[in-house]
């Protein structure tokens, strides 16, 4: 099979179109003819060499396909079938025209999805729902603050949030990305945070009050002022760490506020946990996304083989929603 390979750690222009070895599912795996890939950051870190796959998962890039399920391993539970049209949250992999997966991590594409938006849809649906629900336990009428609202992430975050009840306040670094917080994704509060600060506006249209949960891909830049902007007892989800890993903190500010800092990651999960994530996915967020109540946002679609081209564009920081691979 064909398959984007990472010839040295760099660039864009590390990438490249090889003929490799096709997976072969073992047990509780399911092979999927992939239709289409989502490109993540963690995918251009691991581009870079800053984040390598788990031990024993591919080392071809890729979180997240949909497609069709072409074959089975052994002692594969799940209800699938030749031919089911799904999506599949991976540890690697992606980039290809197969994937071996196990059936935990695999669910049907959700009804109104078509097949090709619906490879946006595995990775950022388990971040989202595991950080926001069942980690940081957002409450309907509390007030969360999302980082890079724009972003893959930030999209599925901004929508989810608002329909399950929340007061949702987002940033994005230009007009345009801004006006898209509002206009298409319903977000309560956006903030230009390359014109603003997101702290003084957040206390400024919350009455003083701030965030009670703060999804975060920024990191060591932004701790500070996340614990500045956070409420009593509020949660800082730490997701990423696009702005550096070291950072300094007055940890008076986080105690008075009896707050709490968590650091997750789903990537290197056991099975059995992103199992239990993919099936809250279906039950709180498929519904959703059928009755058109949270939408897909897909930027731009390119052949695998320009993957490198796909990677630039990313890196350019001009997309909006999610960029896929078609395979």
């Amino acid at each position: 099979m064909k398959a984007i390979v990472v010839k040295a750690p760099g660039g864009a222009d590390m990438l490249e179109l090889r003929e490799v070895p096709a997976p072969v599912p073992g047990p509780g795996e399911v092979l999927i003819d992939v239709v289409a890939a989502g490109l993540n950051r963690a995918d251009v870190q691991q581009r870079r060499g800053h984040y390598p796959p788990p031990e024993g998962a591919s080392k071809l890039l890729g979180l997240e396909v949909s497609g069709r399920i072409s074959g089975f391993g052994t002692n594969v539970s799940k209800p699938f079938s030749k031919g089911d049209k799904v999506v599949a949250l991976l540890a690697g992999g992606g980039y290809a025209q197969q994937v071996a997966v196990p059936a935990e991590q695999v669910l049907p594409v959700p009804d109104g999805i078509d097949l090709v938006s619906a490879a946006s849809l595995p990775e950022v649906a388990a971040t989202v729902y595991s950080n926001l629900y069942m980690t940081a336990q957002l409450q309907p009428g509390e007030t969360v603050l999302i980082h890079g609202g724009t972003g893959g992430i930030g999209v599925m975050a901004v929508q989810l949030a608002k329909a399950l009840g929340a007061t949702v306040a987002a940033t994005a670094g230009n007009a345009e990305k801004v006006g898209t917080l509002t206009a298409f994704l319903g977000a309560d509060i956006a903030i230009n945070y390359a014109e603003q600060d997101f702290v003084e506006v957040l206390r400024r249209r919350t009455g003083g009050h701030g965030a009670d949960v703060i999804l975060d891909v920024v990191g060591a830049k932004y701790l500070q002022r996340n614990v500045d902007a956070l409420a009593m007892y509020g949660r800082l989800v730490v997701i990423g760490m696009q702005g550096g890993t070291t950072a300094e903190l007055n940890l008076g500010a986080l105690v008075s506020k009896r707050a709490a800092i968590i650091g997750t990651a789903l990537r290197a999960r056991p099975v059995a946990e992103k199992g239990i994530i993919m099936t809250a996915v279906r039950e709180h967020v498929w519904p959703l996304l059928s009755s058109g109540t949270v939408k897909t946002l897909v930027n731009k679609t390119f052949p695998l083989a320009q993957a490198a081209k796909a990677h630039e564009y990313f890196d350019s920081g001009e997309h909006m929603g999610k960029i896929l691979l078609l395979a």
